[in-house]
């Protein structure tokens, strides 16, 4: 006698990733890895800009099939310009070119209902995600087209908006950011508020979540908006006899304080406590490197450059702790790549890095004047200088943390739980990091 097997109905996911490219890095990577990765788990049709096209097709994509690119650079091209001619400068400016993004995407929107509002009318499709842009100011006119349709939508991991600290206002107009003066004019923006009204509202952190109205929070889920591929960080992190060895990886711009690091760690490097290795480009690099120069640190102090994700792996997987003083950051992407390899972090407790770093994991440095967070990296250093092994533990639950809830694979599951919950289909709403 047999027995039918029942095999539940995959859903269909119309995924909206406007930036999404796995060719790139930050938010267009995080759009790739989440609307590939939901692949594994439903049968999904990503949306995304032309400018991404040819990236997809050589990813082994198939246009019509697998994705949509759509064109909007009739709005989108022009508002750029303006936007990147207001920055003042490429890598600054962030807010500026921000603003002239969400003014433009609903255009994008406007195309992507045209060319699918048929298909969702006729219940092609089971629920609409939009991924990118996370930005939660960003407005999306799909929302209530497609709740008119009877579609749920989902929306996010949305992060941003993380406030400047006090006491950084020099930093603050060196990286451009003077339309951040001016944060709370993002609330009159046409349509800002409509993506409050979807069925459920990803918060990539607490920020963003404070952020939601009130009325509108039951609808919220926290959940960070990135993610690893393991395959892309399968070197392991271990720590060597010798002198403590650091690394920093990321742009070498104000915010992110690395001349706070080496003023930090100066007497550590002067006396072979410590070896730091900086990985990475930007604005600062001669500065910092006169800094080296003149504190005569040249023989501890590595400057890099930008290298490709191969060698830097070489280079982090001979450091057991990720220096990373940024005192404002929205996601902290490379905190988690650290603690992939087992790296343990230290961190501003601020921001997104905050939130992913625990007393398991990593070190949090509080927040305070430039002078204080100096202060504060500057103890935590002499204290692992001084007991090193302590890295040892750590770096090994950071990177269990990593597989237990970082892995793309887990975010995808983790999103099939939503969809459930906004189908109907699960009365509990889903609770990852609350």
């Amino acid at each position: 006698m047999t027995t039918d097997q029942y095999t539940p109905k995959r859903l269909k996911v119309l995924a909206i990733a406007e930036a999404a490219n796995p060719e790139w890095v930050s938010v267009p990577l995080v759009g790739w890895s989440m609307a590939t990765a939901l692949r594994t788990v439903a049968d999904v049709h990503i949306v995304t800009h032309i400018r991404n096209r040819e990236a997809f097709i050589r990813a082994g994509m198939r246009e019509g099939v697998d994705f949509t690119a759509i064109d909007s650079e009739a709005v989108a091209k022009p508002l750029w310009k303006i936007g990147s001619f207001l920055r003042m400068g490429e890598g600054r400016g962030w807010t500026t070119l921000q603003l002239f993004n969400s003014l433009a995407y609903p255009y994008f929107e406007h195309l992507v209902w045209k060319r699918f509002g048929p298909d969702l009318r006729a219940g092609k499709y089971d629920v609409v995600h939009r991924i990118t842009p996370l930005s939660p100011v960003t407005p999306s006119p799909l929302v209530a087209k497609c709740l008119g349709a009877k579609v749920p939508f989902v929306v996010g991991p949305l992060n941003g908006g993380v406030p400047w600290p006090k006491g950084f206002d020099s930093e603050r107009r060196r990286e451009g950011e003077w339309l951040s003066y001016l944060r709370s004019a993002y609330r009159y923006i046409p349509g800002t508020r409509s993506i409050w009204k979807s069925s459920a509202i990803l918060a990539g952190s607490r920020r963003v979540l404070a952020d939601v109205p009130a009325r509108h929070r039951e609808r919220c889920i926290l959940l960070p908006e990135n993610g690893i591929d393991t395959r892309r960080f399968s070197r392991e992190a271990r720590r060597r006899e010798g002198p403590l060895r650091a690394c920093f990886i990321g742009r070498l711009v104000p915010l992110k304080g690395v001349d706070m690091l080496i003023e930090a760690a100066k007497p550590l490097l002067k006396d072979g406590r410590m070896v730091l290795d900086l990985i990475g480009d930007g604005p600062m690099m001669e500065s910092l490197k006169a800094t080296v120069a003149q504190e005569g640190l040249e023989a501890a102090v590595t400057f890099h450059g930008w290298l490709e994700h191969e060698r830097i792996q070489d280079i982090a997987s001979e450091c057991s702790l990720l220096a990373f003083p940024s005192f404002r950051e929205f996601g902290g992407g490379v905190v988690l790549e650290a603690m992939a390899m087992g790296m343990v972090p230290m961190v501003v407790d601020y921001g997104g890095p905050a939130e992913l770093v625990n007393e398991e994991t990593g070190f949090k440095v509080p927040l305070g004047t430039r002078a204080e967070i100096t202060a504060g990296f500057r103890k935590a250093l002499t204290a692992l200088a001084a007991d090193p092994a302590q890295l040892d533990e750590k770096g090994r639950r950071a990177r269990a943390r990593i597989n237990e809830v970082f892995t793309w694979d887990r975010k995808a599951e983790q999103m099939l739980a939503v969809y459930d919950w906004v189908l109907g289909k699960s009365g509990q709403k889903p609770r990852f990091f609350e």
